[in-house]
């Protein structure tokens, strides 16, 4: 979902909802093989109230499990709130990918976790970091080879 500004509470009482481009076709291409889950650190929302502003752009069906700072009570790049999402998915940091915008927060938070991760940073299409556990995308249609690229282990 894309954070726009100037809108504050829940994000389903804004006036205008975005998902992000290309989002829905890469979600239902990757969910026959992934367990499809959000992970946010939005203060104003629980569980309930992100899947209202899921359905308002169809991709609710989507996505199997959210987990909230609200229900949480730890936000990232907290090695809590990792801990948490793997202690309720059942399985181990090898398992799981993280994907998110925010650098610091989700790639960096992740990876000291042990959790792979993927940055989408849109903002700026010339930086791109890659590493041992991470790697960058500008667009959300190259998920899917980036993930099986960092999972394989190829080079950078």
């Amino acid at each position: 979902m894309r954070d726009l500004p100037g809108f504050d509470g829940p994000m389903y009482t804004w006036p205008r909802v975005e998902a992000l481009p290309h989002v829905k076709e890469v979600l239902v291409a990757l969910r026959p093989d992934w367990i499809l889950a959000l992970a946010t650190n939005a203060e104003a929302s629980d569980e309930a109230n992100i899947r209202k502003a899921l359905a308002r752009v169809d991709l609710d069906g989507l996505i199997e499990k959210i987990y909230c700072y609200r229900s949480i009570g730890h936000k990232k790049p907290s090695p809590y709130f990792f801990a948490y999402i793997l202690n309720d998915l059942g399985m181990g940091p090898e398992r799981v990918v993280m994907v998110g915008d925010d650098f610091e927060m989700d790639v960096l938070g992740a990876n000291r976790c042990g959790i792979p991760a993927i940055w989408f940073n849109e903002r700026a299409p010339q930086e791109r970091r890659s590493g041992k556990m991470y790697r960058t995308i500008h667009d959300f249609r190259a998920l899917p080879g980036e993930l099986e690229a960092l999972l394989s282990g190829s080079p950078v």
